[in-house]
């Protein structure tokens, strides 16, 4: 087990993601009204304004302006980029000299790099804020416990970056689901098919790692860029705790040049006994929109997540709707002024960190060979092609089957059989 980061996290120059297809359309967000009655706008501290970084503060600023928050100030070693941050808000190089510096925080949201996470989030625990952190929520299982220790002995609040979650189409599915038109649900796929050249494994010392100087990372496909995937299936499934999980199976393979995984399958059951197939890659053909699919026995809904749109196709016909969705900051807000339910609470992301876990514990990813690796585009804006991946990811997630136990040329082959 790598060690925990410590207080060097802050010295990490980039964030997470840069911003992807993995957020909803503006078209889907919405405008809250003004804040109501005598409550002040709540006073926000962000930590990591660069990489998906940008994405909160295009949020902030939208709920600035709605009056909904005031951004007092952000934390990041390398300086905003000049007019993305309010003039009134202070600029400190670090989470430990803003909170010397700030009071009055109500909520504090970290968008830094994975490996930091764990020590930055229980730093923002000790200030009187709650604490909106980004996906993945830590590196590993021991760190996911311990801050959840630490924000239970806090009493702060902790929501967790999956923004999927917050989609009202989720209880349309539960809707779906209980009315019985689709049949019995006899299981759940989340299918990822991406895009991403050689310029994106080169934006930061840490993608693409599976560890750096031995902390934990954890920069797989299904840990980060298609981590929605994971998460938005596993709700769906009923699996948000750790409890809700029997095991989980991984069969991880890279084209890149990496240490982590960018083409995988990960097979989980829930406690109910219900399978849940994740097949992701970012070495596709083209970039898709992401889907879930509910697989019934009359029936099946396609969930495209990140555009809240679902799909329901039965004996009788086919049907479409697009929804709107929450906002994960202002659910915060809400929970912690109106106690509002949280969409994404820590805890509800121990399901998704014993998928994290199985990926960190796994052996290294096999690399797939070239033969079976078609490079296009040239240069930092070359990308790896997987030769037939669409129709091994179909598979996968029909069949409910790993790569190896499909026989593909380029995978591992299947546990018990003929080597």
């Amino acid at each position: 087990m790598g060690k925990p980061a410590g207080t060097a996290a802050e010295s990490q120059s980039r964030n997470e993601e840069p911003v992807q297809a993995d957020e909803p359309a503006p078209s889907h967000r919405w405008s809250p009204e003004p804040a109501a009655g005598p409550l002040p706008p709540a006073r926000v501290a962000l930590v990591g304004v660069h990489g998906f970084g940008t994405h909160h503060l295009r949020n902030l600023e939208r709920l600035q302006a709605a009056g909904v928050v005031e951004l007092v100030a952000v934390a990041d070693p390398q300086p905003p980029a000049p007019g993305s941050v309010p003039d009134t808000a202070a600029v400190f190089p670090g989470l430990t000299d803003l909170l010397a510096a700030t009071s009055g925080l109500e909520l504090i949201i970290v968008a830094t790099p994975i490996q930091t996470h764990a020590p930055l989030g229980l730093a923002a625990l000790t200030a009187n804020a709650d604490l909106y952190l980004e996906k993945p929520p830590v590196a590993s299982l021991a760190d996911f416990n311990t801050l959840c220790d630490a924000a239970r002995a806090s009493g702060r609040s902790v929501q967790i970056g999956f923004q999927s979650l917050g989609s009202h189409a989720l209880q349309a599915i539960e809707e779906l689901l209980a009315s019985g038109d689709i049949g019995t649900l006899q299981g759940i796929s989340a299918t990822g098919r991406w895009v991403r050249d050689k310029a994106y494994y080169q934006r930061s010392r840490w993608a693409g790692k599976r560890s750096i100087d031995g902390v934990d990372v954890v920069d797989g496909v299904a840990t980060n860029p298609l981590a929605h995937a994971v998460a938005t299936a596993l709700r769906i499934a009923g699996a948000r705790t750790v409890e809700d999980v029997a095991s989980v199976e991984t069969d991880l393979y890279h084209a890149n040049d990496i240490e982590s995984d960018d083409t995988s399958v990960i097979r989980i059951r829930t406690n109910t006994g219900l399978p849940v197939t994740c097949a992701l890659t970012i070495c596709a053909t083209e970039s898709v929109e992401p889907y879930v699919t509910l697989q019934g026995s009359q029936g099946e809904a396609v969930f495209h997540y990140t555009e809240d749109r679902l799909t329901v196709r039965t004996p009788s016909g086919e049907t479409e709707q697009v929804f709107g969705r929450d906002d994960l900051t202002e659910n915060l807000i809400a929970h912690r002024r109106e106690g509002t339910a949280l969409i994404s609470p820590l805890v509800d992301s121990g399901a998704f960190m014993l998928v994290l876990e199985a990926i960190r514990t796994a052996p290294q990813p096999a690399l797939i060979s070239p033969d079976y690796v078609q490079w296009e585009g040239d240069g930092d804006a070359a990308h790896a092609v997987v030769v037939g991946i669409e129709e091994a990811l179909e598979r996968a997630t029909q069949e409910h089957a790993t790569f190896s136990e499909l026989g593909l040329p380029w995978a591992l082959p299947a546990y018990g059989s003929a080597s």
